[in-house]
């Protein structure tokens, strides 16, 4: 099993987020438990603003057992997918922003995606495998 994490799971830790932070916890804990864990290059810049320097962030990651890979060219062509029915369906953002990388990245190179971002990844990512540890149910 290979989870990918999003940024708003590592932040509940980091930051923390008092409402958040053992449920995520929790949960990445639970996926370490049970294979890889993984974050797109995506996630590692937006990661390293929390960070005083490059080394901090590293360490942190590596401490935790968390690799960082950059997307593959079929993730970015699916990010550019999810994007086009974004726009279609009345999106306003006009241009491909890190949501949209870190969900194609997820489908297309791990299991499944631990993120608290249920409505937009299970709306243009529906057979993206979603964990959501803040207790809101599974569904479509």
């Amino acid at each position: 099993m290979i989870t990918a994490v999003d940024t708003n799971i590592l932040l509940d830790i980091l930051v923390p987020n008092e409402q958040f932070y053992e449920p995520s916890g929790d949960a990445l804990e639970g996926a370490a438990g049970e294979g890889s864990i993984l974050i797109s290059d995506i996630v590692y810049a937006e990661l390293c603003i929390h960070f005083e320097n490059q080394r901090d962030c590293d360490a942190f990651l590596e401490g935790n057992e968390i690799r960082v890979q950059a997307l593959t060219r079929e993730a970015h062509f699916l990010a550019s997918r999810a994007w086009r029915i974004y726009r279609q369906q009345g999106g306003k953002r006009t241009r491909i922003l890190a949501d949209f990388l870190i969900g194609a990245h997820a489908q297309k190179q791990a299991t499944r995606l631990l993120s608290r971002d249920r409505g937009f990844y299970r709306k243009l990512f529906p057979s993206l495998d979603l964990v959501d540890p803040s207790g809101a149910t599974k569904g479509g």
